[in-house]
Parts: structure tokens; sequence; C-alpha cells
């Protein structure tokens, strides 16, 4: 599937770093492995796609909400990383870092005005 991807990609730019990283660093995966990342990064996205819209709609509970979900995928890539050392979790896990500060930024920007009614 990844082959499918980066075809385009690699047929205009053989030497492209993004696209070989990726075939290379997912050759070696067991197809157990290939679909449990698939499955992870799916359910990532879809959480933050629906947390993202809340947040958007500026609804209260959304801040605390968004910064536990990140926060709880930040701990358990760490653990994945603990165990496989993928670059890719580390990847993942500093921008959840910067998803939770920004939202605790943000969160804490509105509380302080009065104007904040979200639900």
């Amino acid at each position: 599937m990844l082959h499918v991807i980066t075809l385009h990609e690699l047929s205009e730019d053989p030497k492209d770093l993004v696209a070989n990283y990726l075939l290379n660093s997912t050759r070696h995966l067991s197809s157990g492995t290939k679909t449990f990342a698939a499955i992870y990064l799916l359910w990532h996205g879809a959480v933050k796609v629906g947390l993202v819209a809340a947040l958007l709609s500026r609804k209260r509970w959304a801040y605390p909400a968004a910064m536990a979900a990140f926060f709880l995928f930040l701990v358990y890539q760490i653990y994945r990383y603990s165990h496989t050392a993928a670059p890719a979790l580390l990847v993942l896990s500093i921008i959840d870092i910067l998803i939770i500060i920004l939202t605790w930024l943000e969160y804490q920007r509105l509380t302080k005005h009065h104007g904040f009614t979200g639900a």
C-alpha cells in the first residue's frame, strides 16, 4: 500500500528523502505490525479530528478532554518507543506535546476572558 502511495513521488524524484525513508522503514515490518500501525494512526487521527472540531466550536469540555486524550496518546507512544525505538513515534510524540501546549495556552486565554461561554 505504501508503495502505491509513494509511487508518484518516486517517479518524479527517485531520490525523494521522505518517500524513500517511508518505504525503507516499513519493509521489515510484519503484516500484523502494519495493520496495527494503520489502525492506531486512523484511531489517533479520528480522535484528533473529533476533538479539534469541538475545540473550533469552543466547547469548554473539549479543552480538558483534548489535553487528556493527547496525553494518553503521548504516554502510549513513549511506552511503545521504549520497546521499538521507532523514530516515527518520537515525531508523533513531539507533535502531541506541541498540541497539548497549544491547547493549554488557548484554554488559559479563553478562561481569562469573561466571554468564554462554551458549554
